[in-house]
């Protein structure tokens, strides 16, 4: 899908957009509680705001606005093509805000302007599709019965909450917030501490849109935060994009009462290289898989599995288009590759290739990045056992391993605990398609890598240690509903 090239507004507009509040039953309220952290520009390091808390008295209010609107049964009971007009009025005003939000995300998460404002048409589009979902029916379907047609009904569930990680944070958020509102539950959502500024301007357009006050609320914070959203029993189904250990924090707390629950939490993606791949499309399919989202995205490349008569024209290839990304401030429309969000994640990067280093490893890089900031140039580690690289780093660096056989290639994409994306290069698409349908993992692209799905309707979904359920167009609607089936027995 092609969209308006744009540009980033006036430097002072973008900075008059971080004023944090919560978001509490229709109205902004400055958070009270100072955190440790601070949110940063990751172009330069310089520091923005302290981290905030929303008070304990505060999510609990929340917490019972949400709760008195979903027994209220009034946006439940609010028909479909209602609410699907409110959604698609919501998007309309959310498009408009586009260049707003993914300058915000530029500056704040080090997201390259023209990535950023690609990704964020995710926003207003989220609230479109769940329109979609509305007006196509699905909430109520039917069966043939014995007497009569049997109804299948998907009610809302109750009070939803949605948290976000900092790598793409109002889109993510959208994509959960739309859903949950389309599926008739009112939503809390809990922004990244780290990046914590988009999210707040979808309350702009649902405001636009005239969506009844507390149906849509929003909490800042961190873990603790989070925990004690999710452990609350008022709130009967969850939505989670982050790391590992949050993810398992979740789970636990949902566990206790058996919310409804959705995870997305990366993967450590293989990229498979056949002997017959085109290797500049290789080449150009690793930069792309690690620049992306400055190599922050859940779908990036983590393990390059090459045929081992190619290893080193795969190598050096990707070595020459390395040279030529253009690293730099990420509100610039010429820079390709920005810095990694916060300071305390580009640490973890670094330490987590000197470990690979001492293990036998050696970096090949070729990137120039500025000397300020969090950057770090694309980095490939070679000479490291594939058993020592089962963990993702979740930044631009990605291991190198050679095969002889499909089958050895095969065992080492399915050989880590995750299962997200993944990979396939080769010139005989059915060879290709082949060793793909092997791959153990929620999706696999031939010959490409890229952000846009194979097909917006198909399932995201998300194998072993990279999450619980599946996302997708109709799969994150049904998160947040239950079904009854309603027919009649007998005469």
């Amino acid at each position: 899908m092609a969209f308006p090239q744009i540009t980033p507004p006036p430097l002072d507009e973008v900075k008059a957009r971080f004023e944090l509040f919560d978001y509490i039953d229709g109205e902004r309220l400055a958070p009270e509680i100072e955190m440790d952290g601070w949110v940063s520009n990751p172009n330069t390091g310089e520091r923005i705001a302290r981290q905030m808390a929303t008070s304990p008295a505060k999510i609990e209010k929340a917490l019972s606005v949400a709760q008195r609107l979903h027994q209220s049964g009034a946006w439940a009971n609010t028909p479909p093509e209602k609410r699907a007009d409110i959604l698609d009025a919501a998007a309309n005003a959310l498009m408009g805000l586009v260049p707003a939000i993914a300058a915000v995300e530029s500056y704040n998460t080090g997201i390259v302007f023209s990535t950023s404002s690609f990704v964020n048409n995710i926003v207003w589009l989220a609230f479109k599709a769940a329109a979609g979902v509305l007006r196509s029916g699905y909430a109520v379907s039917k069966v043939p019965g014995p007497h009569g047609d049997v109804e299948i009904l998907r009610k809302p569930l109750g009070v939803a909450v949605c948290i976000v990680p900092w790598n793409s944070p109002a889109a993510l958020a959208a994509h959960k917030v739309a859903n949950a509102l389309a599926a008739g539950c009112p939503v809390i959502l809990k922004p990244t501490e780290w990046a914590p500024y988009s999210c707040l301007l979808l309350a702009d357009g649902l405001e636009a849109a005239g969506l009844p006050k507390g149906l849509f609320q929003i909490v800042n914070g961190g873990a603790e935060v989070g925990q004690k959203l999710v452990s609350d029993k008022r709130v009967r189904a969850v939505s989670f994009t982050g790391g590992l250990n949050g993810g398992q924090a979740v789970a636990a707390a949902c566990a206790a009462d058996f919310k409804s629950l959705q995870l997305e939490l990366g993967g450590n993606n293989a990229m498979v290289v056949l002997p017959d791949a085109d290797i500049e499309k290789v080449a150009e399919g690793i930069v792309a898989g690690m620049t992306t989202l400055n190599g922050q995205w859940c779908r990036a490349l983590g393990r390059l599995v090459v045929h081992e008569s190619i290893q080193e024209q795969v190598l050096n290839a990707a070595i020459e288009k390395f040279k030529q990304v253009q690293a730099g401030d990420a509100l610039s429309l010429e820079s390709q590759l920005g810095p990694l969000a916060n300071e305390a994640h580009k640490g973890r990067i670094e330490s987590a290739i000197r470990a690979l280093e001492q293990k036998g490893g050696k970096r090949h890089a070729a990137t120039a990045t500025p000397t300020d900031g969090y950057y770090l140039p694309p980095t490939i580690i070679t000479g490291v056992a594939p058993d020592e690289t089962l963990e993702e780093i979740f930044g631009p660096v990605a291991t190198l391993h050679t095969f002889k056989t499909d089958e050895e290639a095969v065992a080492l994409a399915n050989q880590t605990p995750y299962g997200l994306g993944g990979y396939v290069y080769g010139s005989n698409e059915e060879h290709a398609l082949k060793v793909a349908r092997q791959m153990n993992t929620g999706g696999v692209k031939i010959n490409g890598v890229s952000l846009l799905e194979l097909n917006v309707d198909a399932p995201r979904p998300a194998w072993g240690l990279s999450g619980f359920g599946e996302e997708g167009t109709l799969e994150t609607f049904d998160v947040f509903c239950g079904k009854s089936v309603v027919g009649v027995a007998g005469k």
